[in-house]
């Protein structure tokens, strides 16, 4: 019987795959972007247990992020739960990543940093864009070009997404930014809320 569902074993092959052949950036974006498209037009593929927030939302912890599969090669698949008026400021990953939507809306807003990158703990932003990712969208993170971005579930209902990075995100060094003062502040992922 032939298989007609990309599952979301087939997408961690892939992916795995994919990373182990250490292409450049724009066949990694490329093929890869492919796959995620093809594992978002199945949401079913994701789990439900994977698509839903766990129940310790508090202001503070306004998502839920699931690890899914660790690679020795870096790679990383998370679901990212967005609870209905989660916000999270304007942040960098220090990796490569994409992020595409499975169900509802997310609010993006990239931010363009025009400084010279001279102090480690300034930056001055502005606003590139904005958008409302929707189902099978893709938004790509390309470090020191177009990855600070903040992110808004403006909706009353949860956003599930499914992140990609080339690193696992878990003590990983990165920077919040606040663009009314410049302040940059390093921070670093902790956990995943399912191990």
């Amino acid at each position: 019987m032939a298989r007609v569902a990309y599952t979301l074993d087939d997408f961690i092959h892939d992916m795995d795959e994919l990373v182990d052949g250490a292409p450049d950036q724009a066949a990694l974006f490329d093929r890869a972007s492919s796959h995620l498209q093809r594992l978002l037009a199945n949401p079913d593929a994701v789990p439900e247990k994977y698509r839903l927030p766990m129940g310790n939302r508090t202001p503070d912890k306004q998502s839920t992020s699931y690890l899914l599969h660790q690679a020795p090669s870096g790679l990383s698949i998370t679901s990212v739960v967005w609870g209905p008026g989660s916000h999270i400021g304007p942040h960098d990953h220090c990796t490569w990543g994409m992020i595409g939507v499975l169900e509802n809306t997310m609010t993006e807003t990239r931010f363009r940093r025009l400084d010279d990158r001279s102090q480690e703990d300034y930056a001055l932003l502005e606003q590139d864009r904005v958008s409302q990712n929707k189902p099978g969208e893709i938004t790509l993170l390309v470090p020191d070009v177009d990855e600070i971005h903040q992110m808004d579930n403006q909706t009353g209902r949860p956003t599930p997404e499914i992140h990609v990075y080339g690193v696992d995100l878990r003590g990983w060094s990165r920077r919040r930014y606040d663009p009314e003062t410049g302040k940059i502040t390093p921070f670093a992922t902790t956990r995943w809320d399912n191990c």
